[in-house]
Parts: C-alpha cells; sequence; structure tokens
C-alpha cells in the first residue's frame, strides 16, 4: 500500500520530544500516519534518544538545546544520514517557524520555549501549548501575537483542553466560571504534621499521572494548579474570580464549565495524557485514540472536596498573583521554578517551597510591563530574589 500523501497530513514539529509529553505525543503520531507526520523533534539534552526519533519517524531536523549535548550531536553516528542540527535557543526558535511546518507543539519544561511560542505565531502557526510557564510569563504578547498573526492557539494540558472542548459553540458572555481539578498529589492525604519530612523521593510518586520531575512537585504543593488558573485567565479572557479549583483524586474530570443558567458542562477521560494531546492534533477532526477509555461496566467512583489553602498554600499565593496582576504571575513562576529546583536537588525543605515563593512577592515592586523585555527582566529579578531566600529557609 502506497504511504499517505505528505500534504493530506498535519506536520508536526516537537520541542520538547524526550519529556513526557514529548513520549506521548511520538505515541499519538504513530497511531495515525495517514493524519499527522512529524518534521522536526527537539530536547534540552537527549540527542541519543532524539536520534532513535529521528530513525523511527524520519524526521529531517533535529534541535538540541545545550551546547556540549549540541557538540557532541554533531560527532554522532547516530543520526540518519541528511539530518540538519540545530543548536541552542536559535536552533529552537529555528525549528518553531520551519518552512512547511502546520502545528508546533511546545513542551519543554519552564519558560525555554516563550521564544520559540512567539516565533511560530508569528511564522502563522498553529501552536499547541504544553508549557503553562509561557503564558503564565507573558500572557499578554503571546495572546497578542497570536490575534495579529491569526494563528490558533490548542492547550494541550488536560485540564485547559478539557475547557476548551467544552466552550466549544458556546458564547463567552454565558460562562459564568470554569473549576479545573486538581489530584491533590502525593500528599492529598498525609497527615499536614508529616510534610516537614517530606523528600523528594516521596513527591515524585504521584498517585495518578506519570510527568517530569518539575510538574509533579507542583502537583504535590498545587503551584501547577495555580499556574493552570493564571494560564486559563489568558486562554479563556476571564477574570480572575472566574477561575478555581477543586481537589478531585480520580483525575477522570478534568474541568467543569458553569454557565450563566447554573447548568454544568464536564470533560471526562482516564489520565492520559494522549487524549489531550491527540485531541490538540487533530482539531477540529475526531479520530480512534490511542488507550482504552472510560469503562462504565466496571464500579466508577467520582469525588470532589474543597481545596484546603492552608495546606496548599502555593495555590493561594498563586491567586493572589492572578488579582494583582502585572509581573506578579511571572514573579511566582520563576521563584517557584528556583525553590522546586532547591527542593529537588539542594536539600530545600518542601515546606519551605511557597515560603520562597511568598519572600520573592514581597521584595518585587509590581507594575505594568510594556514589552517583553520588561517581563524577561523581572523574571531574572524573581529569580535572584528567591535565590537568595534559598538561604533563609535552607
Amino acid at each position: 500500500m502506497a504511504a499517505p500523501s505528505s500534504s493530506s497530513r498535519k506536520r508536526i514539529v516537537l520541542l520538547g520530544a524526550t519529556g513526557s509529553i514529548g513520549e506521548n505525543t511520538l505515541r499519538v503520531i504513530a497511531a495515525h500516519p495517514d493524519k499527522l507526520e512529524l518534521v522536526a523533534i527537539a530536547a534540552r539534552a537527549n540527542h541519543a534518544r532524539l536520534a532513535e526519533i529521528a530513525r523511527e519517524f524520519g524526521v529531517k531536523h533535529v534541535g538540541v538545546f545545550e551546547e556540549n549535548a549540541f557538540s557532541a550531536a554533531k560527532t554522532s553516528s547516530a543520526f540518519p544520514a541528511g539530518t540538519q542540527l540545530h543548536g541552542g535557543l536559535s536552533g529552537l526558535v529555528e525549528l518553531a517557524s520551519l518552512d512547511g511546518a502546520d502545528t508546533v507543539l511546545v513542551a519543554v519544561v519552564g519558560t525555554t520555549g516563550l521564544q520559540p511560542a512567539l516565533a511560530a505565531l508569528a511564522a502563522g502557526k498553529d501552536l499547541a501549548l504544553a508549557s503553562k510557564e509561557i503564558l503564565v510569563l507573558a500572557g499578554k504578547f503571546v495572546m497578542a501575537e497570536a490575534r495579529k498573526h491569526g494563528a490558533k492557539l490548542l492547550p494541550v494540558d488536560s485540564e485547559h483542553n478539557a475547557v476548551f472542548q467544552c466552550l466549544e459553540g458556546h458564547p463567552h458572555a454565558g460562562v459564568r466560571r470554569i473549576v479545573l481539578t486538581a489530584s491533590g498529589g502525593a500528599f492529598r492525604d498525609w497527615p499536614v504534621e508529616r510534610l516537614a519530612q517530606v523528600t523528594p523521593a516521596d513527591a515524585l510518586k504521584h498517585p495518578n499521572w506519570s510527568m517530569g520531575p518539575k510538574i509533579t512537585v507542583d502537583s504535590a504543593t498545587l503551584a501547577n494548579k495555580g499556574l493552570e488558573l493564571i494560564e486559563a485567565q489568558w486562554l479563556f479572557q476571564l477574570r480572575p474570580e472566574q477561575c478555581t479549583a477543586v481537589i478531585h483524586p480520580q483525575s477522570i474530570v478534568h474541568c467543569l464549565v458553569e454557565f450563566t443558567d447554573g447548568a454544568m458542562l464536564a470533560q471526562l477521560c482516564p489520565p492520559s495524557m494522549t487524549f489531550p494531546i491527540q485531541h490538540a492534533l487533530l482539531h477540529p477532526t475526531r479520530a480512534p485514540g490511542v488507550d482504552s477509555t472510560l469503562d462504565f461496566t466496571k464500579l466508577l467512583g467520582l469525588e470532589f472536596r474543597p481545596v484546603d489553602e492552608s495546606r496548599f498554600p502555593c495555590l493561594r499565593l498563586a491567586k493572589e498573583t492572578m488579582h494583582a496582576g502585572g509581573i506578579a504571575p511571572a514573579v511566582f513562576n520563576a521563584a517557584n521554578e528556583i525553590a522546586v529546583d532547591a527542593f529537588l536537588r539542594s536539600g530545600l525543605p518542601f515546606l519551605a517551597i511557597p515560603r520562597v515563593i511568598e519572600h520573592a512577592l514581597q521584595h518585587m515592586k509590581n507594575f505594568e510591563p510594556d514589552t517583553l523585555e520588561a517581563v524577561l527582566t523581572a523574571d531574572r529579578e524573581a529569580r535572584r530574589k528567591a535565590a537568595e531566600a534559598l538561604k533563609l529557609f535552607a
């Protein structure tokens, strides 16, 4: 049988190909060779895995972010003949604006994906966004770029993708609020007094999801949910008071959307990222999924609990930054990245993570940025303030 014509398929650029989102994206693309074609991939440093992916999917353009890994990749014989290697941040930007690509999926951790995301939008590509920090850091600039170039922004996070699905076909004025669900992370049922003894190994044991280290810790502190609420503001043009969260231990209901008449819509699927990834890449069409769906012949219980913000102070701080606006969300994000990295690598106590974030917020003057460079400068200063705080709370 002849291979499908390339012109009949969406051509995908995948930034963050070796992480958990990337691996699930590869499963989706492999399941739909008649609809999706992988044309470029990138990762921070794992060039050996990139070479495997390039061979499996016939990818000609490969990006490696870290300088030493890029140098190693250039001397590697593992890549197929004709592979074009792209290095550093400029390499990611080149891939994001690649001629002939239709959709760029940004799944890199932290704020590294900001410039590639803006480049994709400027080139008129559809942007499938899995890196929530991008909108938290520079939401107004990213959304303005999307509007300017008529590019679609397709959310890949399970909660935002769920809201996206529930809102389709409904007027914006009819939305009262959205409710994002949170599993509660590794410590949702731990006695509060035990949290002082939490280790990184404890925090990385998520009850439902298989994710990278940083996002798994964020799930345990609910900083992740705070970042998602901030992101939802930008994606769906909502006020802070329209965005809230609830604990849902089963991770089956991914959002609830309440309309002005009191009716609510929910989106349900098993806790696998293949569902939102496939929806974003194939939108607006649907196709059989990669993973099994819910089985209602078996007992299925759905539980919802209010969030105790005294137990999860990171969520409280994130909501406060939503109301404050300006650079406050960017400061929250930067300080959280520094604190989580210190928890994982340097022994910062788990309970000190929100204290580091609060310190940075208290020692940064808030303002409304007029330029992207002003936001990036604030991001750098917030990281410096958070690094100072590590010494106070170690």
